[in-house]
């Protein structure tokens, strides 16, 4: 039978749409304007003119420090996940003991404590243990608050490896370290690209602990940026929007580019 069209829901969608990319076409125009072709069209014209100045003007003030401290602190923070989420959610899916089942559960409790939370005991802990001002201090918190969900998901990937390939390294002579590399890893890419992509979504938004873990200027990161931006600069749009767009442009590269292994992930399908 021949299904009737929904218009209703396809009117909502094209304005859900409409919603959505109308603030993306202001911010990518803007941003590829002068300030003056800015002035005379308003934010809703259409583009004439095609301008990297506002790029060069972002820079000029400081904000490839920020992108910079940001990439530093989104690095170390997927190194930190990837070195220790893999061993730990492998020992949370073969541990056989009371202790490890303890141990997991404890960790879940994690996802139920916001950083709002513990924001001000994690700062005085910080604080002293000489590492507030310092982007090893907001790298360490955020690895932290970002291990729990992907020990979850990387576990879920891995108890979908069948006992039988693990009898088979057992025959084989292989202990848990060896099936660890040689099965283990290879067979869960897709979670561990599951929770790469997740670590450098929450480390690249972060936005709370850079602000109360970090004082001194050239330690800013993307998202404070943003925020001086708004404040010291707040008559040059177009300069704002270019600053804006090139904190998007990254993360968004990533996010499309591995945007199934990271839906997949969350669902808990493993990513394979």
């Amino acid at each position: 039978m021949r299904q009737r069209p929904n218009y209703l829901a396809g009117a909502f969608a094209g304005l859900w749409l409409l919603i959505i990319l109308l603030p993306i076409y202001i911010m990518v125009r803007a941003a590829f304007e002068s300030r003056a072709t800015y002035s005379e069209n308003g934010p809703l014209g259409l583009p004439t003119e095609f301008t990297l100045e506002n790029f060069r003007y972002a820079f000029d003030n400081g904000f490839g420090r920020y992108m910079l401290n940001t990439g530093i602190v989104t690095l170390g923070t997927v190194l930190i996940v990837v070195v220790l989420v893999p061993p730990l959610a492998f020992a949370l899916v073969r541990g056989q003991s009371r202790w490890t089942r303890v141990s997991f559960q404890s960790m879940l409790f994690g996802l139920a404590i916001p950083a709002q939370v513990v924001v001000i005991p994690l700062n005085f802990l910080i604080t002293k243990v000489g590492l507030y001002d310092t982007l090893i201090g907001v790298i360490l918190p955020t690895a932290a608050f970002t291990i729990p969900l992907t020990t979850l998901v990387l576990s879920s990937s891995m108890r979908e490896i069948g006992n039988e390939l693990y009898e088979a390294m057992a025959l084989d002579g292989a202990g848990p370290v060896r099936s660890f590399l040689r099965l283990v890893l290879p067979l869960s890419k897709g979670g561990i690209a599951t929770i790469v992509i997740f670590a450098a979504l929450q480390a690249w938004n972060n936005y709370l602990l850079p602000l109360t873990l970090t004082r001194s200027d050239d330690l800013r990161v993307a998202t404070l940026g943003l925020g001086i931006f708004r404040q010291e600069y707040s008559l040059n749009i177009p300069g704002i929007m270019a600053a804006i767009l090139l904190t998007v442009i990254p993360i968004l590269l990533l996010y499309i580019f591995a945007r199934r292994a990271l839906v997949r992930g969350l669902m808990g399908v493993g990513g394979k």
